[in-house]
């Protein structure tokens, strides 16, 4: 029995794999066919699509899956359109979220949000109820090892942008909203490599969450609803007080 308990981990494990590589697919079929959808199918006229291309090659999206996103942003597929449509809601402790999706099925999407929030202690509220709460930004993310943060810093600024942040990972660029477009083309004209170039909710004041119980609860709700199928984006307030994080781990 020893071969088949051996077997059935390596079957679990894979399952894991490949249910965390079809959800990685999925959010990048999503952003291309957005992509698409707003600027074309051509990716060397669209800059949006060309990194949204780039980043589903840079996790091994097949080909196939990637020509089939765009043509379902352009339309060449048929069937429902898909739309962008964001959520707002509250999670345990009063936690506000914003939940961007890519749907073709507005009806489905919407009941499905609703019961995710209800099923883990939180609620759908009114658009507008829980955005004012956030500031929208345009966010470009490349790698730290290919430019200094303040040789970045120069280039970011002179080109329109607000700020950078940088972590030993990637330099983070900021930008207006109407600012992303140009900033990340002037940054790609300095040969500088894009591994992300979207809009984002930045919120203004982070809820600290002390309680270890109430901690879990709202991330279990981020992670379904970051799960769902039609899910891009999930912002937040949250964040988990220094003196918890270990006990979440355990």
């Amino acid at each position: 029995m020893a071969g088949h308990n051996k077997w059935s981990k390596v079957k679990h494990i894979k399952a894991r794999v490949d249910a965390i590589k079809g959800r990685v697919f999925s959010k990048c079929a999503h952003e291309i066919a957005l992509a698409a959808r707003m600027g074309g199918g051509d990716p060397d006229a669209n800059s949006r699509l060309r990194t949204a291309i780039d980043n589903a090659k840079s996790v091994s999206m097949p080909k196939d899956n990637i020509d089939r996103a765009i043509k379902k942003g352009t339309g060449e597929l048929g069937g429902d359109a898909i739309q962008e449509v964001a959520y707002e809601g509250y999670g345990p402790a009063g936690i506000a979220f914003i939940v961007e999706m890519v749907t073709d099925n507005l009806n489905r999407s919407a009941a499905d949000v609703r019961s995710i929030f209800t099923k883990n202690g939180g609620s759908v509220a009114t658009q507008g109820s829980v955005s004012y709460q956030f500031d929208r930004k345009g966010e470009i993310r490349i790698p730290a090892d290919v430019i200094h943060e303040d040789q970045l810093m120069e280039r970011a600024i002179e080109a329109g942008a607000d700020d950078v942040r940088s972590d030993e990972d990637e330099h983070l660029v900021l930008t207006a909203p109407n600012e992303l477009g140009t900033v990340a083309k002037v940054l790609r004209a300095a040969g500088l490599p894009i591994t992300s170039e979207k809009h984002v909710s930045i919120s203004q004041n982070p809820g600290v969450v002390t309680d270890p119980v109430i901690a879990r609860q709202i991330l279990k709700l981020h992670d379904q609803l970051d799960d769902y199928p039609d899910t891009v984006n999930v912002f937040t307030n949250f964040e988990v007080a220094d003196e918890i994080l270990d006990q979440l781990d355990s």
